[in-house]
């Protein structure tokens, strides 16, 4: 792979970094298809526990490779939008992983890096990141889940008007909004951290929680919500780590 370094940083944290900096790691069928490659392995490796993305150099992402994804006016668009599918599943790769995920923002994460940023757990605004859903600045509809991330994240109202404006949103203001945490001055370092804590977490219970906060955003049925809950916690019930409180109370 040449346009994603994969690193373990030990203790169950490993680090992906975008290496296309002269392209601002914009994102083309090579860098999605080699993060998807990534996801695949950690997905298989029991020993990951939390994962980093960030980019090499000034940018996060930049966006989508334009010319390659939509250079050509004339194909049809049932196949164009079969090839959008396609190209979606680096950012989905990303957001079904099942342990938790922060995205470390350096720069610029515009479009397709917005998407890529939004499908971790958690973003980590260094200084210099920007926010920018900008595809309709160019006349594009929104893609790769970004009207869904955008909601979930800041509401209904502030995504409109991100989108609709093409805002392009600075540290400062995506913290303000709920995009990110931050501003850190070393946001990778301040991810591999936050990333440490989390690989503290029992797995299996880092997994069971990262689910249940997903389906708390899935559903407004608490019922689905509770039952979910009830499960994942008699699970957890024998777990040594809460034997051990347990016999503290009794002592």
């Amino acid at each position: 792979m040449d346009k994603v370094r994969l690193e373990s940083r030990g203790s169950g944290v490993a680090l992906a970094t975008l290496t296309d900096p002269d392209k601002r790691n914009a994102m083309g069928a090579r860098m999605g298809n080699e993060l998807i490659a990534v996801c695949e392995r950690l997905r298989g490796d029991p020993a990951t526990r939390a994962l980093v993305i960030t980019g090499e150099g000034s940018a996060f992402c930049a966006g989508a490779d334009l010319p390659a994804l939509f250079g050509d006016a004339d194909r049809p668009i049932a196949r164009t939008h079969a090839e959008l599918q396609d190209y979606y599943r680096a950012f989905f790769s990303v957001l079904e992983l099942p342990f938790p995920t922060v995205a470390a923002v350096n720069g610029p994460a515009v479009g397709a890096g917005l998407n890529l940023a939004m499908a971790c757990d958690v973003r980590v605004a260094g200084p210099g990141a920007k926010f920018g859903a900008t595809f309709a600045r160019i006349g594009l509809h929104p893609g790769g889940g970004c009207t869904w991330f955008l909601v979930r994240a800041m509401g209904a109202s502030r995504a409109l008007r991100t989108m609709l404006l093409g805002d392009v949103l600075d540290a400062a203001r995506a913290v303000d909004w709920g995009l990110a945490e931050g501003p850190e001055a070393d946001c990778v370092a301040a991810s591999l951290d936050l990333a440490g804590r989390f690989a503290e977490v029992d797995p299996d219970l880092a997994r069971a929680i990262k689910r249940s906060v997903g389906v708390a955003v899935e559903t407004d049925d608490l019922r689905a919500v509770l039952e979910y809950e009830s499960w994942a916690q008699a699970a957890s019930a024998s777990s040594p780590q809460l034997r051990e409180w347990v016999a503290r109370f009794r002592s």
